[in-house]
């Protein structure tokens, strides 16, 4: 009997490889944000928004703090990209998540409607159990430690030994192994052996913990 019940799973470039040029497209929306809508010199942005992303773990969180930004605003604004242009279904994806009958948490600086649009394209979107977003969060962001504990909270869990974390960033990673997760590097170039698991593609979690596919304790009802 596996002693994981919750997985939760970052979503840009964790379930689909970094290198697909959609946080590139969101990093070049962010910059245009900052000097479009609040103003910032160009020549500024990229070095305020490397500040805020080190002192506050997101540019939203800076820019609310420094101009006082809506967070609507500004997610829309952002993830405004086609996204159809950089992610396809993904079947291996799909066939491994059907195998897996722990719960399913997105777990996200991102927004819903984002979340939602790329797991539909993934073809996913029906295995996961729920999204929790930055807003969900009340605008608290990983590598926050307190969005890891409200996470546990919003995803019904009060283990964190019983939570399994998969993110592509270390330093999101270390928050959850701090509290108690068991956590999985996804990165393809720079394996780090602080992670508890890495590996170089999510379709490679099962190999990595075959213990996933026993049936955890409190299991999930299966739909599918």
């Amino acid at each position: 009997m596996t002693s994981y019940t919750t997985i939760f799973l970052d979503l840009d470039d964790t379930l689909y490889p970094k290198t697909n040029g959609v946080w590139d497209a969101i990093r070049d929306r962010i910059q245009a944000y900052m000097i479009e809508e609040v103003g910032i010199p160009a020549e500024m942005a990229p070095n305020i928004r490397k500040e805020y992303l080190e002192h506050y773990g997101t540019t939203l969180n800076g820019l609310i703090a420094h101009f006082h930004i809506a967070p609507q605003d500004y997610l829309e604004y952002v993830h405004n990209i086609p996204l159809a242009s950089y992610i396809s279904p993904d079947l291996a994806l799909r066939a491994m998540i059907l195998r897996l009958p722990q719960k399913l948490m997105i777990f996200t600086n991102a927004d819903r409607g984002h979340a939602e649009r790329v797991l539909a394209l993934l073809q996913i979107a029906d295995q996961i159990d729920g999204i929790i977003d930055i807003l969900a969060l009340n605008l608290h962001a990983k590598p926050q430690p307190g969005a890891y504990k409200q996470a546990m909270l919003l995803a019904g869990e009060d283990n964190p030994r019983r939570c399994l974390l998969v993110d592509d960033r270390l330093t999101n990673l270390q928050p959850g192994s701090e509290l108690g997760m068991t956590t999985v590097l996804v990165d393809l170039l720079t394996p780090n052996a602080a992670s508890d698991y890495c590996i170089p593609t999510i379709t490679d979690l099962i190999k990595a913990i075959p213990d996933l596919l026993l049936i955890p304790s409190n299991n999930k009802m299966q739909g599918n």
